[in-house]
């Protein structure tokens, strides 16, 4: 079927009059629920339907996913209305994305594809060497799927391809839970990672989500580069040894890793003993709150401290519990923070804006009885591209503190 008679039998999808059309033409890639004309047609169409977008005047837009259960519901892939969804087309957004990645990284580990930032709108693709995790967390790239999986090993030359489906957003866009191996054969264990000069080891099966967060890269080193030697580090929400193993990377003498997770630290610990810092690290196990507040009863201090928390802003209506907890923590945090040490602290809340996040963390110290200047301001690495118009696609910051 040629790409133009493929297109004539797509259904089409139209915005509502006043809707804003002139976002769609400028690169926002969503269409919300309330923008769109879902009549009875349109709400039939099954999740991840490939349709044509036309603004109120019937004018395509480009061709798009729709899922009339998602609030997000439809999903801009391809300016050119008549475009074909094949491995072809996944290759050569694919190729774009490994040539930036192949350009800044002398390692092929990294995040490979960032979702609508990279043209793929919903998915993750992260690589650890000969093996990729995908998560295709919207509906049209699960139904893709087999085309997606087919043009990454053609593309990458990778053996081994895993589909994780642990994101929130699966469940947003009514899809299963269930992982799976989808090339090669499952690892048996950890993969170690190099980064930073420390050893990090990913569970690409069990761990959470594709096993490893190397949004966190450059922000590690910066942290690494506040340590000195001898330097007493405190990592909190450490999860496989994040800032705690590249702070010892870095020089420091001792870091002391807190997590809810004890696989999570098991996996610190490994990756500290592979990184030859065995005998400089400490793990405790522990609900973050509950472990900073023991430490500041047991007068613990620490020349830099980094707190990094999974998202507690995860949505609009959860932004000022989320504001409350970022403050808390800042509060607990900054007491053990030695004059003139520095504290780090982290959101990966899209929800929770720069300004705002800043703004709790700020105050948080203050009501820790400490005073802060802000000295770096840090983001996601370059292989999590921001996409301009899309302010989601900007998640992670990281706010560095010198404290009196």
């Amino acid at each position: 079927m040629t790409a133009s008679s493929d297109a004539l039998q797509r259904p089409r999808v139209k915005m509502k009059p006043k809707s804003n059309a002139r976002a769609i033409r400028h690169g926002f890639p969503w269409v919300y629920a309330n923008e769109l004309v879902t009549d009875r047609r349109t709400r039939k169409l099954a999740p991840g339907t490939l349709a044509v977008l036309e603004d109120e005047a019937q004018h395509p837009l480009g061709l798009v996913s729709v899922n009339p259960e998602s609030k997000i519901i439809a999903r801009m892939l391809d300016r050119d209305p008549e475009a074909v969804i094949d491995q072809a087309w996944f290759a050569a957004r694919l190729s774009r994305a490994l040539d930036m990645r192949e350009q800044l990284y002398d390692a092929p580990f990294y995040r490979l594809v960032h979702a609508e930032s990279d043209g793929l709108p919903g998915v993750v693709i992260d690589r650890f060497g000969a093996a990729c995790v995908v998560q295709p967390n919207a509906a049209w790239a699960e139904l893709h799927l087999d085309a997606l999986t087919a043009a990454l090993a053609e593309v990458t030359g990778t053996g081994v391809i895993l589909k994780n489906a642990s994101g929130r957003t699966r469940s947003l866009e009514g899809l299963d839970d269930v992982n799976q191996t989808l090339l090669g054969e499952t690892p048996a264990a950890p993969v170690p990672v190099q980064m930073n000069g420390a050893t990090y080891m990913a569970d690409l099966t069990g761990g959470q989500k594709t096993g490893l967060f190397f949004d966190q890269r450059e922000n590690h080193a910066f942290a690494a580069r506040l340590t000195g030697p001898g330097a007493k580090v405190l990592d909190v929400f450490s999860h496989v040894g994040g800032f705690g193993l590249a702070m010892l990377a870095g020089g420091a003498g001792h870091a002391t890793c807190v997590d809810g997770s004890a696989a999570a630290l098991e996996l610190a610990a490994r990756g500290a003993e592979a990184s030859g810092f065995k005998d400089a690290f400490t793990a405790r196990q522990g609900d973050a709150f509950d472990v900073l507040a023991a430490l500041g009863e047991e007068d613990a201090s620490f020349d830099v401290v980094i707190c990094d928390p999974p998202a507690f802003a995860p949505s609009k209506q959860a932004l000022e519990a989320g504001l409350r907890a970022y403050e808390r923590i800042a509060k607990l945090a900054a007491p053990l923070v030695k004059p003139g040490g520095y504290l780090g602290l982290c959101s990966c809340s899209h929800a929770a804006d720069l300004s705002r996040f800043r703004n709790a963390s700020a105050r948080g110290i203050g009501k820790g009885g400490r005073r802060g200047a802000l000295i770096h301001t840090g983001y996601a690495g370059p292989d999590h591209p921001q996409l301009p118009q899309l302010a989601e696609s900007g998640y992670l910051k990281a706010v560095f503190f010198r404290l009196d």
